[in-house]
């Protein structure tokens, strides 16, 4: 009993990670984004 309630503790967390980690990839594509767009009009402006 205490082998399956440490894999459904220790899967919770994983997904949990899972779950940050993702959020965290979008905010930083999010940025990237925003950095690209600011520098083409940089260039189009030159």
């Amino acid at each position: 009993m205490i082998k399956v309630i440490t894999a459904v503790a220790f899967a919770t967390v994983m997904l949990a990670g899972c779950e940050t980690m993702k959020g965290a990839g979008q905010d930083v594509s999010s940025a990237g984004h925003v950095v690209t767009d600011t520098a083409k009009n940089t260039q189009d402006k030159m």
